[in-house]
């Protein structure tokens, strides 16, 4: 019985990985098609920007669950790109602030269809209580794993 679920669990979190890397496929397919020159962890950055404009790296690198160094890489090639620009923190002028610019923040016009066409994809066939229990199912899997770290 243990080896049973143990294994479940092994196949669940692949499908979470495999979930993960088709939103990614998908994106990447839409900016391919549409000559748009962004990467899926861009997108991420941005999609952090959009909800809050004007935080700082370490707050994006822990909402897109990535490392410092990738974080500078990112926000580095988006600033080449003219979508956002740092600024020192007036609270604390260690702290760079990251902000849109006027053409990261008109950049999600142009991708939010894409967005909405990848969710509602992914949602085809699904209902309201399937999607509430799943997650409710990944936070006690989240729960759990925090509780032995």
């Amino acid at each position: 019985m243990a080896k049973a679920k143990h294994t479940t669990i092994i196949e669940f979190t692949r499908k979470i990985a495999s979930v993960n890397i088709a939103y990614r496929q998908f994106i990447q397919s839409k900016f391919k098609e549409h000559d748009v020159d962004l990467t899926f962890e861009m997108l991420q950055v941005l999609a952090c920007l959009w909800n809050q404009d004007g935080i700082n790296q370490q707050e994006i690198a822990n909402l897109t669950v990535k490392d410092k160094a990738s974080m500078t890489y990112l926000i580095d090639n988006l600033t080449k790109r003219d979508l956002v620009y740092r600024q020192e923190d007036e609270n604390d002028r260690r702290n760079k602030l990251v902000h849109l610019t006027s053409k990261g923040k008109t950049t999600k016009a142009e991708v939010q269809p894409f967005i909405d066409e990848m969710y509602a994809a992914a949602g085809k066939g699904l209902d309201i209580i399937e999607l509430e229990r799943c997650m409710s199912l990944l936070q006690k899997l989240e729960q759990n794993l925090k509780e032995h770290i």
